[in-house]
């Protein structure tokens, strides 16, 4: 496999038809979004009705992203053969269905398997379908497509966020769950079945710019990637970085609590709906800039100024979170230098493995996140139990984004460059 320099197809070259599928695919993302980023509003609903512990409640959240992203090889292999109309229209309305019917769940079993099963398996199939499909119809602009429907993740949950908590409070979180199970699934099963995989002529095989992130101009395959130290070296980062994240998306609402501003008025609204919606914002626009700034300078340059905004931010949220505004301020900071890591971590593994085998490489990938909601779920609430405080978790989020941005810079980009001069 050689490494060729050459010009990116000029924007007129490439047909209309790839951004109404990232449209399709932004609409589809937005819709399986909250059974991840709204699960906090329903934590201490669930544990009331269920009469169950944290933890406990928490290891739902864990299986959802378990199920998202350790079967998301499958899902990605499935995807590339069967194409993504069918299959992502059966991920948005399993997605649907798991909220429907935990609002009916009598056990704590009844939750891991509706909650847990349905939301997980679906929102798998969708994320890393859309993604992987984005990274064929933009070959030219990978980072900024897909940190475009990456975004739709993080932003889905804005629309959702206030009716869903106002509905909990008035209604109860049961039509909670029913109302928008059924709105959401309906609206991401539309989307999905406008989407195809692009022809030869649509997308040709972007040949590598001269980008310092280096692209590899074909395919490796799925074997052939799990046998080299940079794939691994990109699993353990993205590990890091989804473990800290899930740790506060998981928690937030339980620290906000116990720091006493979870419902002190910002600007007239209660501060944790307000700082969750603010999240929302930030979490999705980070995607799509720092996806579209990493196209420019370089993913692992990219890499290092997010993580490390990200630790300063967390850094300060702690010192000052007795302040409710500063904390629904710098929350919204932590997220804009979190999420990004669902278009900087895609666009790398496709620029260095190439786009054949793309959505099933980028399975492999994604199982990071599943690991890092296990250690950032139900272990970080254990952690916060035998501690009796949320300070030694903060500390690791804190140590870990320091760590992967340092090994963005000191291992990751040097590696890439050998991988890459290699295949020359």
């Amino acid at each position: 496999m050689a490494v060729q320099m050459s010009r990116p197809l000029p924007l007129a070259a490439r047909p209309a038809t790839r951004w109404i599928q990232l449209g399709l695919g932004l609409v589809a993302m937005m819709a399986i979004s909250s059974p991840q980023y709204v699960w906090t509003l329903f934590v201490k609903p669930f544990q009331d009705n269920l009469g169950a512990s944290l933890p406990a409640v928490q290891i739902t959240f864990s299986l959802l992203i378990v199920l998202q992203t350790w079967l998301s090889p499958l899902f990605g292999m499935l995807v590339d053969r069967l194409g993504p109309r069918l299959l992502i229209a059966l991920g948005c309305a399993l997605s649907g269905a798991g909220w429907v019917l935990s609002g009916w769940a009598s056990s704590i079993v009844g939750l891991y398997l509706t909650y847990g099963l349905f939301c997980g398996v679906g929102t798998g199939i969708v994320y890393v379908g859309i993604v992987g499909l984005m990274a064929r119809w933009f070959p030219d602009r990978r980072g900024f497509a897909t940190g475009i429907v990456a975004a739709g993740y993080g932003f889905g949950a804005i629309a959702t966020t206030f009716p869903i908590d106002s509905m909990i409070k008035s209604a109860g979180y049961r039509p909670a769950l029913v109302t928008f199970g059924i709105t959401l699934g309906a609206i991401g099963v539309m989307a999905a079945l406008g989407m195809r995989m692009p022809v030869p002529a649509e997308s040709r095989p972007q040949a590598p710019t001269a980008s310092p992130s280096g692209v590899a101009r074909r395919g490796v395959s799925p074997a052939a990637m799990l046998r080299t130290p940079v794939f691994w070296l990109l699993f353990v980062m993205m590990t890091m970085m989804s473990t800290g994240g899930l740790m506060i998306i998981s928690q937030f609402a339980a620290f906000s609590h116990d720091f006493g501003v979870a419902n002190v008025a910002v600007l007239g609204l209660a501060a944790l709906p307000l700082a969750l919606s603010v999240d929302r914002i930030t979490n999705g626009l980070t995607r799509p800039f720092f996806g579209w700034l990493s196209d420019r300078i370089g993913r692992e340059n990219t890499m290092a100024v997010a993580f490390l905004m990200e630790a300063a931010a967390v850094s300060i949220m702690v010192l000052l979170r007795n302040d409710a505004l500063v904390f629904v301020i710098l929350s919204g900071v932590v997220f804009f230098g979190w999420g990004e890591i669902f278009s900087l971590f895609p666009s790398t593994l496709t620029d260095t493995f190439g786009t054949e085998n793309a959505t099933a490489n980028y399975g492999f990938l994604y199982m990071a996140q599943g690991v890092g909601s296990v250690l950032g779920g139900p272990l970080a609430a254990l952690l916060h139990d035998m501690a009796g405080s949320w300070m030694p978790i903060f500390a690791i989020i804190i140590a870990m984004d320091v760590a992967t941005g340092v090994l963005a810079l000191a291992a990751l980009k040097p590696m890439r460059r050998n991988y890459l001069a290699q295949l020359a």
